[in-house]
């Protein structure tokens, strides 16, 4: 599991996929998300402005990535 820090309270989810280079734009992760293609915490998620906070699971393509928060 890929864990990717952060300064803030939360990150979105398209934006996550960005910072991890799932995607490489914010189209391509809106696609990807309405699509079913993506679960968080083990149920697919279609909100792309979706909240993640430490502890949050995302799964795409085979990977599986989590946030924490930056020391």
């Amino acid at each position: 599991m890929t864990v990717l820090p952060i300064t803030t309270e939360y990150i979105k989810l398209q934006d996550l996929m960005k910072l991890a280079d799932l995607v490489s734009t914010g189209g391509e992760a809106k696609l990807r998300i309405l699509n079913e293609e993506v679960t968080v915490n083990g149920e697919v998620c279609t909100m792309r402005g979706k909240k993640l906070r430490p502890g949050d699971v995302v799964s795409f393509a085979g990977r599986e990535l989590t946030v924490k928060y930056a020391t």
